[in-house]
């Protein structure tokens, strides 16, 4: 069986001055190859970085054909009931265009000492999470006793529209790779290049078949960078300049995902991490005002994805 592949755009920041300004981005995106839009999650932020679900409640308003997705949602920072209600209330009224992404989140991320919240545990605290959710969007009535959550007859409506409704989740590490396998419709690589995003696409596909709950093929997914034309001086010297040790690991690790130039440049990339068994992909635009925003848009649209499936 071909698996085609999909590519849809990602939201790093809020490149728009005004709402107006990203409708219009969205209008450009609704008539484009792009089949879907994504938001990533900042729970505290000295830059513009809006409310995930809500933000993406104005793009399932806005749109009518594209899908949309959470890049990740870092779920212990979420309460698990809330939560179910917004994604089942989000699908419910696009008409299932809903697709969410969890992740557990970086140990080291600013948001824990900054809300006060220890990251210890945040793993089991997210398993019980996706039990809970999970639960809720399909059955009529969950019970449940955990360490961090109790549920008793509890239920939400409306349920998702989607059934089951596709939940996707982040990580790369053996608890990662076993909460994918167990509660995942798909598994989106955090930042890692496609040699590394392969071995990871290996271990899920193996630990699902263990369990018997096999991932489809072509729900791997990765995020990349991209800018399509003449790279800034900015760009070259994050790309070369920096000499402490952990930012020079981060940049090599950046450019391991990111795809600047040429269409040929992102084409390559998004191959790469193809021929690793990944097959869908968020590219976030490089751009910093709303008419670069719709001319990468274009350029993707219109010169790299009509090809990545020749």
């Amino acid at each position: 069986m071909t698996i085609r592949i999909g590519v849809g755009l990602g939201l790093g920041g809020f490149p728009f001055e005004t709402i107006d300004a990203f409708r219009r981005w969205l209008d450009v995106c609704e008539t484009s190859n792009i089949d879907s839009i994504w938001h990533s999650d900042r729970v505290v932020s000295r830059e513009p970085a809006f409310e995930p679900m809500t933000l993406l409640s104005v793009i399932a308003g806005a749109t009518k054909r594209l899908k949309f997705g959470t890049n990740a949602v870092v779920l212990p920072f979420r309460d698990p009931v809330t939560f179910a209600r917004q994604c089942a209330t989000l699908d419910f009224l696009s008409d299932g265009r809903f697709l969410p992404t969890v992740a557990i989140g970086r140990g080291d991320a600013p948001e824990w000492e900054a809300t006060g919240r220890d990251p210890k545990g945040r793993g089991a605290r997210a398993d019980e999470a996706l039990e809970i959710m999970t639960r809720l969007w399909s059955a009529e009535n969950v019970d449940f006793q955990g360490e961090h959550f109790s549920l008793k007859a509890a239920t939400i409506n409306p349920r998702p529209k989607q059934q089951p409704l596709p939940l996707w989740l982040g990580g790369s590490s053996k608890a990662a790779v076993r909460r994918t396998a167990r509660y995942g419709s798909g598994w989106l690589a955090p930042l890692q290049s496609p040699a590394e995003a392969g071995v990871t696409v290996a271990e899920i596909k193996a630990e699902a078949a263990r369990i018997g709950r096999p991932i489809p093929d072509d729900h791997y997914g990765a995020t990349i960078l991209f800018k399509i034309g003449k790279p800034s001086e900015d760009q070259r010297t994050k790309a070369s300049s920096d000499t402490n040790p952990a930012k020079a690991a981060y940049q090599q690790r950046l450019q391991s995902i990111q795809a600047i130039g040429e269409p040929d440049e992102v084409l390559a990339r998004i191959r790469e991490f193809a021929a690793q068994g990944v097959t869908k992909f968020i590219a976030i635009p490089m751009a910093q005002t709303e008419e670069e925003m719709i001319e990468q848009c274009r350029l993707l649209s219109s010169e790299v994805i009509p090809r990545a499936n020749d």
